[in-house]
């Protein structure tokens, strides 16, 4: 960009305010970055960590949203795999020097909260300005997506076919990639075993279908909300537990001898200790939620078992979310049943919707 360019964003401009639509004025590239016309990005309990006061006083003005699907507008000088006119999906950003980058695992990046949770570059620059001329940070992980055009890097940048649906295939760069990652590449579970999934939003969602793709005989689907259990349930979930079950534990595994996975979605401290107890020796728990509450165990409830945190489904999203679109078009992992659109102005019925349990999936479309 030789000077310049106007984008229409949804701005949160305090914790607790709504979502303000208003145009901003995007600076130059870097000769790593492009830019993207956003046509389409998802909307994911991530985006909404901002609301809490503590991270989000010291964040806003801020451009949220990392879902982002697009067309490629114009590239910096050093980006050599992606090039005007591509459409391409948007995933969280990675610095590509540090140990873990180098190792081929971006969702460790030794700047990974730096780079996607601060809404600024590494070196804490923003590439907006408001109309008033006040920087608005606008790289939330690496995009801030919540907008008509969106800068983005290489590295957090995947090209696809552009005969694709950008509106069905936008989510798949965060929480859906976080899901299905959690099982296909964390647990890689063998046919005919067993896994319960706590939590079935989109996140919940897309790991019950990846627990089918991967062949389990039992998923367990957990939830508060009967609505989310029945789409489990068309998703391939073969039991169903309300989650304010009292014998939560009991529910899940049954009698028999216990899970061989659990995978924790909602960050609540009595679920996971629930979801933990139902696992047999040598099970294996994952946890994604975020902002997730501290949560004790005495050593001996942890006999045998394991318990780890993972980022982005431990995902690299260049290899990915191919894959994951793959298994889209062969039908194995129809994430068009978990999606409502809303105009991008509409942002706060969708935030309303999604945190009611109205909606798994919503998609901002701006095009």
């Amino acid at each position: 960009m030789t000077m310049p360019i106007s984008a229409t964003a949804a701005v949160l401009h305090a914790p607790d305010a709504p979502f303000s639509l208003e145009t901003i004025q995007l600076g130059e590239l870097r000769p790593n970055e492009l830019l993207v016309d956003i046509h389409a990005t998802g909307l994911c309990h991530t985006d909404l960590l901002p609301r809490l006061p503590a991270l989000g006083e010291r964040l806003v003005p801020l451009v949220l949203g990392h879902e982002g699907a697009g067309v490629v507008i114009e590239v910096g000088s050093a980006v050599s795999s992606i090039k005007p006119g591509d459409h391409v999906l948007l995933s969280f950003d990675s610095c590509g020097v540090c140990e873990r980058c180098r190792a081929d695992d971006p969702a460790y990046c030794r700047h990974f909260r730096a780079i996607n949770l601060t809404g600024q570059r590494l070196d804490g620059s923003v590439a907006a300005l408001d109309r008033h001329g006040i920087p608005v940070a606008n790289r939330w992980f690496g995009q801030s997506s919540f907008a008509t055009l969106a800068i983005a890097t290489e590295r957090n940048t995947v090209a696809i076919d552009p005969s694709l649906p950008l509106e069905v295939l936008a989510p798949l760069g965060c929480g859906l990639q976080t899901g299905a990652g959690a099982v296909l590449n964390e647990m890689k579970p063998r046919p005919g075993q067993s896994i319960a999934v706590l939590g079935v939003g989109a996140v919940g969602l897309a790991a019950v279908m990846a627990a089918g793709i991967a062949e389990a005989a039992t998923i367990v689907a957990v939830d508060r909300h009967a609505s989310r259990l029945e789409l489990a349930a068309r998703l391939g979930a073969t039991a169903q537990v309300f989650g304010d079950t009292g014998e939560l534990r009991k529910a899940i595994a049954g009698d028999g001898p216990g899970l061989d996975f659990v995978l924790d979605t909602t960050g609540a401290p009595e679920v996971i200790r629930a979801g933990v107890a139902a696992l047999r020796p040598h099970g294996r728990a994952i946890l994604v939620g975020a902002g997730a509450s501290p949560v004790s165990f005495h050593p001996s409830e942890l006999t045998g078992v394991t318990i780890g945190y993972i980022l982005e489904g431990s995902a690299n999203p260049k290899r990915f979310l191919p894959e994951l679109v793959a298994h889209w078009r062969a039908g194995r992992f129809p994430i068009e049943r978990l999606i409502a659109s809303y105009p991008l102005a509409d942002i706060g019925a969708a935030e309303t919707d999604m945190l009611a349990g109205h909606v798994a999936k919503p998609v901002l479309v701006t095009r």
